[in-house]
């Protein structure tokens, strides 16, 4: 089964928690503070395996949870950092973040890796928190929350050229006549329902990945018929051939088919039409080939270069082939993201972020007062609430923030209830 969309969930590993801890040794009084910190958590990183060709292991598994890191021991000795945990993906996967689609990466080659879920850091023992003013702190925190997040798993076949056509024009014979490949042939629409690739080699000795990618209807930049699932794929060839049934088999006119293919292809992205094209005449062995084709030169004004073959009879495939090599090696390299788009895309997560830090906001739940922000829950989350210290130093940094005066100002008083996450908290003068 060929998979090429995926949403999963990922989740880091949470970071250990550090301790409480003091020395007790002999002749040592009053030994100190000896807490060790956390170990940080497991990260999820994705990794390129080249033998992959589909999604399709994602179908039967969607959630992947990195280990939390090792608690801190005494004697100040620091908890063991987590394993990371690593998934292996096809080359050509596309990874975005499924709730902002803000762009993760852009996989392409064998090894090549990507953190999808930061694990949390570990915990600060108690020994962090030793000062002049309080040499013997009861005081450590929780090992930070891995980071979790929803992401979307795109896969675009990687591939020198792609094959495009209205279904019925031969391109599935066409890839079977010039590779090793044999895709499902049937004299029905969408005989081909997911891209078939096969290696071509040229008499001359040069070779490329061509793909049969699923037959286009009108409006497939919609999303009609297979529509997005065949576009996605045409994005990372580098020549685009088009095949035409020039024979005008199924009654249809080839140059309406060639102006409505290349529409949609338009429609979906422009970009698309800066790729070479090479335009094949395909079953040139069948009546009303030849005049169609003189029709179709003259409709075109000879803007294009067309080549009459026939994927039955072979005839014409050799000039094929070589059109495609020569067009090939000027071809620029399409296999990546655009790197204006990646680019913009990353300026507005730098944005975003420094704008978001040490930002809350509050709002009424009921009778309770709701804190908001990124920072002051995950306080919540590395707060031993257990431990009066720790206690103490999370109300000194809500004053600190700004945190009570705001309350004030929405009209918090003394004892009212206050929510931070999955927190609740009296609200004290």
């Amino acid at each position: 089964m060929f998979v090429d969309t995926a949403r999963v969930y990922v989740k880091g590993g949470d970071g250990g928690n550090g301790i409480v801890s003091f020395r007790r040794e002999k002749y040592i009084p009053e030994g100190g503070p000896a807490g060790g910190d956390g170990g940080k958590g497991g990260d999820i990183i994705l990794v390129v395996d080249e033998g992959l060709r589909t999604l399709l292991d994602f179908k039967y598994k969607r959630h992947f949870k990195a280990e939390r890191g090792e608690y801190g021991k005494t004697s100040n000795k620091h908890g063991a950092n987590a394993d990371s945990m690593y998934i292996k993906v096809p080359p050509g996967t596309v990874i975005t973040d499924a709730d902002s689609l803000e762009f993760l990466g852009d996989l392409t080659e064998h090894g090549q890796k990507l953190v999808v879920a930061r694990g949390g850091r570990g915990g600060r023992g108690n020994s962090r928190f030793a000062s002049m003013s309080n040499k013997a702190p009861e005081i450590a925190e929780k090992g930070e929350p891995g980071q979790e997040r929803n992401i979307q798993l795109e896969l675009k076949v990687l591939a020198d050229v792609g094959l495009v056509g209205f279904p019925s024009v031969g391109k599935s014979t066409l890839l079977a006549t010039v590779s090793a490949a044999k895709p499902k042939i049937a004299a029905y629409h969408f005989t081909t329902i997911t891209p078939n690739l096969g290696v071509v080699g040229v008499p001359d000795g040069r070779s490329f990945v061509m793909a049969d990618l699923p037959g286009l209807i009108e409006g497939a930049s919609e999303g009609q018929g297979l529509g997005h699932q065949f576009l996605r794929h045409i994005e990372r060839t580098r020549v685009i051939v088009h095949v035409l049934d020039m024979a005008g088999t199924e009654g249809r006119d080839p140059y309406e088919d060639f102006l409505k293919i290349n529409e949609e292809v338009r429609l979906y992205n422009y970009r698309l039409e800066e790729r070479p094209m090479v335009v094949v005449a395909n079953k040139m062995d069948l009546p009303e080939a030849e005049e169609n084709l003189k029709k179709f030169i003259e409709q075109t004004e000879g803007k294009y270069a067309v080549y009459p073959v026939s994927g039955v009879t072979h005839q014409g495939v050799d000039e094929l082939l070589y059109a495609i090599a020569d067009a090939l090696e000027t071809a620029p390299d399409f296999t990546t993201i655009d790197l204006e788009e990646v680019e913009e895309t990353e300026e507005r997560k730098v944005y975003r972020l420094e704008e978001d830090e040490d930002r809350f906001w509050i709002t009424r739940n009921n009778e309770a007062y709701v804190v908001n922000g990124a920072w002051i829950e995950k306080l919540c989350k590395m707060t031993n609430f257990e431990q009066y210290d720790s206690v103490k130093r999370f109300q000194r940094i809500m004053k600190q923030k700004g945190v009570d005066s705001a309350l004030r100002k929405q009209g918090a008083q003394e004892g009212d209830t206050i929510e931070i996450g999955e927190y609740s908290f009296d609200f004290v003068e």
